[in-house]
């Protein structure tokens, strides 16, 4: 626990006054504007694209299409797919455009960018666009995309399907389905929905002809991955890319990704010579950003007559959309469904299969959860299903399959290994605070209202943190303060105030003495990633702890030579170095400030760490009333038991909680980006909708 009392976030006051600075917040002398032209429809040939009128237009500077693009050499955007799927196959990733060539796949799709001098000039230019589109079958559904006479959305492909992957051991759970007493089956749909973060999908971009660099604003998660991705397309060295993100109005997982409006805004650059500067709009956000969710789910479960649990088979269908987005394969596949497969439930068998399959829709990513939400949601489905297959009791069915706290670490059928979780306490807590033993005298109560009253409960297991390595650097700063570096890219998060307040606790020096700067361009490139994942305190916030100590371990040698004794008769405690039996002693801060280098400080320290994955879990219970003449629905009590491990600010893990818990209920509730099914139109576009 940190020694210092929670006094609100750092961030906050520049935030909350107007002074936060996103990607419309750059402003640079002689910047363009930008406007895209998107696909009216979901799927067609491009016949013709007419811009001699709009080049025509006032103020008008450049117009970019497809044809621009494919002209520069560019790769399309990546896709993480080092795994292999059924028989060793690989992951389909089709060349995607910045700007559509010859088909549009998607409605919403870009195909063309217009520059002028304002934004209102441009978005003039742009309705004069003629365009002579051949309208092609459209494909809405994953499994209407992957039937024998589905029309191919990509003609290099064989066919629709992006990837078949399996996980666990088909031939084991064959045993505990031929002994069952009881199978209980669930299908259910997991709908798209969108990210949608606050802050709209922007751009803006410089470009620097003698030395072949890009100067790039955007509203991004950690721009390690960005320049990363941006030198794999373009074929530039990482360090000709300078990525501004400062404040970030969302993430959510959607904003770890190079959008097409990118490139085609760094092209435009290029062509023009001038800063483009492009803002999406909330309908361009909604259509345009990478959705979620999106999985049609099937699970069976095998129980023998005194309700545990034999096996378990799992079968996901994938709409992927027209393309593959960056993480939509790998959390639909390894990083979620893999991992937390088996819950927290003993399943001593378990296989699953999931195809990724193309259509015509926005493609799909990670967002809140990336996976985890589909493996917790039919689990809970299957046991719920069970309890009235074989007359048990919810809660009693759970408590009797759920993992016991003796046995973690836990090596899964699957691979993971569970570091710890403690599920009885979980349940227990949750129904204890939740009153569900007294759940049936409020359901009395509620029908002589004329209320219909509900209750469910749910265990989850969320893999969080990651593999790879994590880079962070302290530097001591000519008044003595303290510069953290790292990759970490906030976007409400609070880590302004949580690693400075980390840092210090282990240095012992005032938090406002440290100061953290992310997505800093003036540092060499940094071993590791931004913040998605959950991954952001057990990665950089480590990362940040292990560099505090190896300074304390600095200073027990400096502050050794200072009282001229041996380091080993100086312990360091509470911010304070003593030597030992006598009253000699110096302060961290004082000695920051006592002693220095020629080009730099003694005490900076570059540290890059392994990382470790672990396993949070909770139980959650949730009770509604819904007023059956209206349908209106009402949550009348949320009761969340969560194990989050060491908890460093329990007021921000809270916000987190709260946050997440929100956008489960809006999931649950009201939150579809529905298509409709003849045309690909996006029904669901605005908020209203």
């Amino acid at each position: 626990m940190p020694k210092h009392p929670f006094k609100g976030r750092r961030e906050d006051a520049r935030l909350l006054t107007g002074r936060g600075r996103y990607t419309a917040d750059h402003q640079f002398q002689g910047q363009a504007a930008a406007c895209f032209l998107r696909a009216d429809r979901a799927h067609a040939s491009i016949i013709r694209i007419g811009i001699d009128a709009a080049r025509r237009q006032p103020g008008v500077i450049d117009i970019v299409t497809g044809d621009d693009v494919i002209a520069t050499g560019w790769k399309g955007p990546p896709s993480m797919s080092f795994f292999k799927g059924v028989g060793g196959s690989s992951l389909r990733v089709p060349f995607r455009s910045a700007l559509a060539r010859g088909r549009v796949r998607f409605v919403g799709e870009p195909v063309a960018l217009v520059v002028a001098e304002t934004e209102h000039q441009a978005q003039d230019a742009t309705e004069l666009i003629e365009i002579e589109y051949e309208d092609l079958p459209v494909v809405v559904e994953a499994a209407d995309g992957i039937s024998t006479d589905s029309v191919r959305l990509h003609p290099d492909l064989p066919d629709n399907l992006a990837f078949d992957y399996e996980y666990g051991d088909r031939q084991s759970t064959d045993p505990g389905f031929e002994q069952a007493a009881h199978i209980v089956r669930v299908s259910l749909r997991a709908q798209r929905i969108a990210g949608n973060p606050m802050e709209p999908k922007s751009c803006i971009a410089h470009y620097d002809a003698a030395k072949y660099a890009y100067e790039v604003c955007m509203p991004t998660q950690g721009i390690s991955d960005i320049k990363a991705t941006l030198s794999q397309i373009t074929g530039l060295p990482v360090e000709n890319f300078t990525i501004r993100s400062m404040d970030v109005g969302g993430g959510f997982g959607i904003r770890n990704e190079i959008y097409p409006e990118f490139l085609a805004v760094m092209l435009a650059a290029k062509r023009t010579g001038r800063v483009v500067k492009w803002l999406g709009t909330r309908s361009e956000t909604m259509s345009g950003d990478h959705h979620a969710r999106a999985a049609d789910l099937r699970g069976e479960l095998a129980l023998d007559a005194h309700g545990k649990f034999l096996a378990l088979r799992v079968e996901w269908l994938v709409n992927l959309g027209a393309y593959c987005s960056s993480a939509g394969p790998l959390i639909n596949t390894v990083a979620a469904p893999t991992s937390s497969a088996m819950s927290l439930y003993d399943v001593p068998a378990l296989y699953g299969r999931h195809r990724l399959v193309f259509t015509n829709t926005t493609p799909t990513t990670a967002y809140r959860g990336a996976g985890r939400p589909n493996v917790a949601y039919l689990w809970e489905r299957l046991v719920e299903e069970a309890a009235l297959a074989t007359g048990i009791n919810s809660v009693q069915l759970r408590q009797r399959n759920f993992l016991r706290k003796r046995m973690f670490p836990l090596k899964t059928p699957t691979g993971s290994t569970y570091d710890s979780a403690d599920p009885a306490q979980l349940l227990t807590t949750a129904l204890r605070e939740s009153d569900w033993e007294g759940f049936a005298k409020r359901r009395r109560m509620a029908k002589k209202r004329g209320q219909l009253r509900g209750i469910g409960l749910a265990l989850f297991l969320e893999p969080s943190g990651g593999l790879g390595k994590e880079q962070v650097e302290l530097r001591v700063e000519t008044d003595g303060k303290i510069a953290m570096f790292s990759n970490a890219g906030p976007s409400g998060q609070g880590h302004e105030t949580v690693f400075p307040a980390l840092v210090a606790d282990v240095l012992g020096v005032p938090e406002e003495r440290i100061e953290l700067r992310y997505n800093d361009n003036s540092i060499s490139k940094f071993a590791g990633t931004g913040s998605f994942g959950s991954r952001s305190l057990i990665s950089h916030g480590a990362g940040c702890a292990t560099a505090a100590r190896e300074i304390v371990q600095k200073g027990l040698k400096l502050a050794a030579s200072q009282f001229e004794v041996s380091s080993g008769d100086v312990v360091f405690d509470n911010g304070r170095y003593r030597v030992v039996g006598t009253d000699l002693s110096v302060t961290m801060e004082a000695l920051i400030k006592k002693v220095q280098g020629d080009s730099s400080h003694p005490l900076d320290t570059n540290v890059t760490i392994d990382l470790a994955t672990a396993f949070p879990s909770g139980a959650h219970v949730a009770e509604v009333e819904i007023d059956p003449d209206t349908g209106a629905v009402r949550i009348v009590n949320y009761i969340a038991a969560d194990d989050c491990g060491r908890i460093f600010s329990h007021k921000l893990v809270e916000g987190q909680l709260l946050g997440g818990m929100m956008q489960g209920i809006g999931q649950a509730f009201c939150e579809h980006i529905a298509y409709d099914p003849e045309t690909g139109q996006i029904l669901s576009g605005t908020f209203m909708d």
